[in-house]
């Protein structure tokens, strides 16, 4: 592929736009973004906050952490800090830099004013709309289907902006429908490093700090140091150990930033990790490592097209898989082995669900690895799943077609269903 072709820079654009940093949790951090802009309109504090979000953003921000608010939780608690102390202009990194008593003046915020949340009736799975209200003023800030993706924007009755989303998720829906494996390889083959090499480099630099600070603190339920004491420091546990840690640092409030793909920071770690550590492990030599990390996530951005950010399907699988592809590019795997390995990593994983960003997120990208390293060595040792077997079909893309289908149509009535015990577990916590 060369860099003068139309897919070259289809695929550079995909790869560079994918790679942003947040502190924390997406979902949270997205909610913020949304406040804080929306302040900057109303330029002052506001009396009260109105919330509407669709039930998976509810169901991602529930359990997790706001990073530097001191341990709280929660839609309201996110959505405030973005009000008081958010820097929009970070987006996804709105709330990286926040005062040490930043607790005590959310919690003092949300016992003196009325912040209000409710359920959104959209069709979207991400859908956040937030109002402020300041005596006869309102700002409102709507985002749609990616978290920093503002449609709707207003101050009183003068709209800033009002963006037809299904004619622009169009555009974009377009350029990613041009990947498919054998050309992602193609073009990790031949991109020149240096349109890569910034966000590549932030995202090894972001994603393995926080490895390293989840491995070094008490964060979560600990997945990753549990692994190296029970399974011991063979290249493949250390790369599952090092993902499951960065996982449970970023749920349990660490301040540290995460590069994120297909809008999930949990799949940027998932995407990226076990390739530094197989890399580091083997001696591999930089250039080849940033080419498989293109491959990793590029693959986890294909899999990830036809779905949206968020669904009852674990989106850490189909990083896992991209991260398996990723290690056989590594190892000096060609197209035929990366598709195999992809195909064996999905049909031993696909359908473990998405109940919520939470501390358990860490088992499930080790789980999510460790199919993406059985599906590497299952090919290496002549072994695969073929065509017929389950929902896996003859060829990569069809396989593909398969699984994204089930995380899109069949797993929709158990989204719902998620969404409805959640509400119900919490309804009895408070009682």
């Amino acid at each position: 592929m060369h860099k003068k072709d139309k897919k070259y820079e289809t695929y550079l654009r995909i790869l560079i736009e994918e790679l942003q940093s947040a502190s924390g949790c997406t979902e949270p951090g997205a909610l913020a973004f949304a406040a804080a802009k929306a302040r900057s309109l109303l330029n002052t504090v506001p009396d009260t906050i109105h919330i509407k979000v669709s039930g998976n953003v509810m169901k991602n921000v529930k359990s997790v952490l706001v990073p530097n608010t001191g341990g709280l939780k929660g839609i309201r608690a996110a959505v405030v800090a973005g009000v008081l102390f958010g820097k929009h202009e970070l987006e996804l990194e709105v709330i990286a830099n926040m005062p040490v008593n930043a607790k005590d003046l959310i919690t003092s915020y949300l016992k003196d004013h009325i912040v209000s949340v409710d359920v959104s009736p959209s069709p979207y799975v991400l859908d956040i709309d937030i109002t402020l209200k300041k005596g006869a003023h309102k700002a409102q800030i709507r985002i749609i289907n990616h978290h920093t993706n503002i449609v709707f924007m207003a101050l009183d009755e003068q709209v800033f902006l009002a963006k037809d989303y299904v004619a622009d998720q169009a555009v974009e829906d377009d350029l990613k429908k041009t990947l498919t494996v054998e050309d992602i390889v193609d073009f990790a083959d031949h991109v020149e490093i240096s349109a890569i090499q910034t966000c590549l480099d932030r995202q090894i630099k972001n994603n393995m700090a926080i490895a390293e600070e989840g491995l070094a603190r008490d964060y979560g339920a600990n997945v990753g140091s549990v692994l190296l004491k029970t399974y011991g420091s063979h290249v493949a546990n250390q790369a599952k150990a090092y993902a499951a840690a960065a996982s449970d640092a970023r749920m349990s409030g660490s301040k540290l930033p995460v590069t994120i793909v297909a809008g999930s920071g949990n799949q940027g770690l998932t995407a990226s990790i076990p390739i530094i550590v197989y890399a580091r492990h083997h001696g591999v030599d930089q250039e080849r490592l940033y080419r498989a990390l293109v491959v990793s996530n590029l693959v986890s951005i294909h899999q990830k097209r036809d779905i949206g950010s968020l669904s009852a399907y674990c989106g850490v699988v189909f990083a896992g898989a991209g991260s398996g592809a990723g290690i056989t590019y590594l190892l000096g795997g060609d197209y035929n082995a990366i598709a195999h390995t992809i195909v064996n990593a999905l049909a031993i994983l696909s359908g473990m669900i998405c109940d919520g960003a939470k501390p358990s997120c860490a088992a499930k990208i080790a789980m999510a690895v460790e199919a993406g390293v059985l599906g590497h060595h299952m090919y290496e040792n002549g072994q695969e799943f073929l065509g017929g077997d389950g929902i896996i079909a003859k060829g990569i893309e069809a396989t593909l077609a398969n699984v994204t289908r089930l995380a899109r149509e069949g797993m929709r009535i158990t989204d719902e269903e998620i969404m409805r015990i959640m509400r119900e577990t919490a309804s009895s916590e408070e009682t």
